[in-house]
């Protein structure tokens, strides 16, 4: 376990009560306003000093222009989400018509600009971890944020509105809109924040939190990571046209084509969907950059149990982002039994066997299993096609136990069909 004696202090100081602080109040004002840059001059010395409550901030700081910046990127270059009305219609969502784009003066993209956004969102995140992880392990504070109002300004308009919040980056972690009033807390349980009249929406961000944040900040750009280890330029110029129609990729002037089955717009649109899985095989570029995807993984796993640690360290009930059992969960109808947790830590440790290459993965057409460490540390090409289908995964073949039903049998009598759900809320 890292810094068990750091850790085992921490604990203990964590049962001490804690109040929101000044300095808090003046982050959330910014927070509230969008204007949380503005404090970076107070904020990075004062994480740099050690503050907790500073690092906290300095990673929200971090986590937000990450957001903020990839989608003003995105925005720039027209970014849509790919549409066809046949499709609409075979998927049961009607007959909606092909999206315009949202920025009727779309810059130029090619495949450099579309690598070096996704490379400053993993930069920027890593950085975002970094700090929320100081703040976790610094200090016990609480600092009571309402996700709702914090201002994310997502088109680069110079104006965060309605919409643009903190929530709707954290929406997969519950139902942000459907939390209790605070004007009623539960009833004989202590707090750690004395405000009343605060929104619905409002968390008491605290050191767990941070933790989580750290754990959130590392899986979200996990997979931009494991995209950039290899080179995707041919999916890049077969299909990503969908996303950018007017950027000037290289089938974005034939929207649509002509008609062949259904109609212009969808026969290209499924067009495009078979060129993209014959450009789905991505030589591996970096293979360090490969192997690390594993280490970040096993990362993951890793903050979730310090995260735990802490959250059943505590002894208050204040508005918990994920409260342990002995507190009471802001989100209806979920509630978090000892049975939950005993559950999630089991499959954590499941993964982990997985990531080490000590529990192989089924393949359905081979006896033997898939070792995905062996497949992050020597891999040389990740083509999807095959290795579904067989070819591609015979060199990751290997003999040793396979993971089934047995290994995740806790995670499946508790968790059920809602497993997705808890593996979003817990990270």
């Amino acid at each position: 376990m890292r810094h068990l004696p750091f850790a085992l202090a921490l604990l203990s100081a964590l049962t001490l009560p804690a109040a929101a602080s000044e300095f808090g109040d003046k982050v959330r004002a910014h927070l509230y306003a969008g204007t949380l840059s503005e404090m970076g001059e107070q904020i990075a010395p004062a994480c740099d000093a050690g503050d907790a409550e500073a690092c906290f901030a300095f990673g929200l700081s971090d986590l937000i222009t990450g957001y903020e910046q990839t989608a003003q990127m995105l925005y720039r270059h027209g970014a849509v989400a790919p549409n066809a009305p046949a499709l609409s219609l075979f998927l049961g969502t009607g007959l909606d018509t092909p999206p315009a784009t949202i920025n009727a003066d779309a810059r130029p993209l090619d495949y450099d600009g579309l690598v070096q956004i996704l490379d400053d969102f993993v930069v920027t995140l890593g950085q975002a971890r970094a700090h929320f992880e100081a703040a976790g392990n610094g200090d016990a504070f609480v600092m009571p944020i309402d996700p709702l109002r914090v201002r994310i300004d997502l088109d680069g308009n110079g104006a965060a509105e309605p919409g643009e919040t903190l929530a709707v980056v954290l929406q997969a972690a519950g139902e942000l809109t459907e939390f209790p009033s605070p004007d009623e807390p539960p009833p004989g349980h202590k707090t750690k924040t004395k405000s009343k009249g605060a929104p619905d929406a409002t968390i008491g961000f605290d050191n767990a939190d941070a933790i989580w944040f750290a754990g959130y900040s590392t899986l979200v750009s996990t997979p931009v990571d494991f995209l950039l280890a290899h080179d995707f330029s041919q999916f890049f110029d077969a299909f990503l046209h969908r996303v950018f129609p007017h950027a000037g990729l290289p089938m974005g002037g034939h929207l649509p084509g002509g008609m062949m089955v259904m109609d212009p717009e969808s026969d290209a649109f499924f067009a495009d969907v078979i060129a993209a899985i014959h450009a789905a095989d991505f030589p591996v570029t970096d293979a360090a950059r490969l192997a690390n995807v594993r280490t970040r993984l096993l990362e993951i796993t890793a903050l979730s149990r310090r995260n735990w640690e802490l959250i059943l360290a505590e002894t208050d009930d204040d508005r918990e982002l994920v409260p342990s059992p002995t507190q009471t969960s802001l989100v209806p109808d979920r509630q978090v039994t000892q049975d939950v947790v005993d559950a999630w830590l089991a499959t954590l440790d499941t993964v982990d066997l997985v990531l080490e290459g000590e529990l192989l993965l089924p393949h359905w057409r081979f006896a033997q299993g898939f070792d995905l460490k062996r497949y992050f540390e020597t891999a040389t090409e990740t083509d999807a096609v095959m290795l579904f289908t067989g070819l591609g995964a015979l060199p990751f073949l290997g003999d040793g136990p396979i993971a089934g039903a047995d290994d995740f049998a806790e995670a499946n009598r508790v968790f059920g069909e809602d497993w997705p759900f808890f593996a979003l809320w817990f990270n």
